[in-house]
């Protein structure tokens, strides 16, 4: 039997904040991203978090695909900024952590997901900057931030011909949105593939680079019931089959 491919799936660190363990350090990824994966053929794997650069190197070294998970804000350091004051937390040895995972799967050219925090670190990590908070944009800005019910769909994006995205979603799409903070300058190596009507935008892909692809919203949680979701990771999964 042929081989599923391994897709690893960057984690964060979750404390618990009672019961028997208290204080408790867990090593966490949202379920969805497991599923999704795992209902696209692939085989998930949580890449447990290091500090440790050989770890992370070798880590790396053990998958066929990269999903660059959501959670904390990226540490404004890492483009050149000082912190604002609505700027969330942020968990800077994480950045390193997936900023070394990024970087060595890039050398191998395994194909690339980023997902919310991902999309951001990967603009990042290529030199972009990021908006830290949405109310330092200018003008009539959405809410980007539903709340709750991880499976609806808020707002809509319009989507740039010939590109991965549009090749699932057609010329725009519904999606649903989680986030306060937003790409403000994008990396060199990348184009804009899609935005939602008040500018802010919420896809790049790499300009050369076989499937870099990132997206601002949470598809693992919409792939439940959504199809293109579910396209978008069985178009990356089958990437990381060749």
């Amino acid at each position: 039997m042929k081989r599923r491919p391994i897709i690893g799936i960057s984690s964060s660190v979750i404390v618990d904040e009672a019961g028997s363990f208290a204080g408790y350090k867990r090593a966490y990824v949202n379920k969805d991203y497991v599923d999704a994966v795992i209902r696209a053929g692939g085989v998930p794997l949580i890449i447990p978090f290091s500090t440790d650069k050989e770890v992370i190197i070798s880590q790396a070294q053990l998958i066929d695909g990269l999903i660059l998970s959501g959670g904390h804000d990226i540490n404004p350091y890492n483009y050149g900024q000082e912190p604002s004051q609505k700027i969330g937390e942020t968990f800077p040895e994480r950045d390193t952590y997936e900023m070394i995972l990024l970087e060595e799967s890039k050398k191998r050219n395994i194909p690339i997901l980023g997902i919310c925090r991902g999309f951001q670190l990967i603009n990042v990590a290529a030199g972009g900057t990021l908006y830290q908070d949405l109310s330092l944009i200018p003008g009539n800005i959405l809410k980007h931030n539903q709340v709750s019910n991880p499976t609806l769909k808020t707002h809509k994006v319009e989507i740039k011909e010939n590109s991965v995205i549009s090749s699932i979603f057609g010329k725009e799409t519904m999606v649903n949105s989680f986030h306060h903070q937003v790409i403000d300058k994008v990396a060199n190596d990348f184009i804009v593939v899609a935005k939602a009507s008040d500018g802010v935008v919420e896809a790049i892909e790499h300009k050369t680079y076989k499937f870099l692809v990132a997206v601002q919203w949470h598809p693992e949680m919409l792939a439940v019931n959504c199809e293109k979701a579910r396209e978008l990771f069985s178009k990356f999964v089958e990437e990381a089959k060749k």
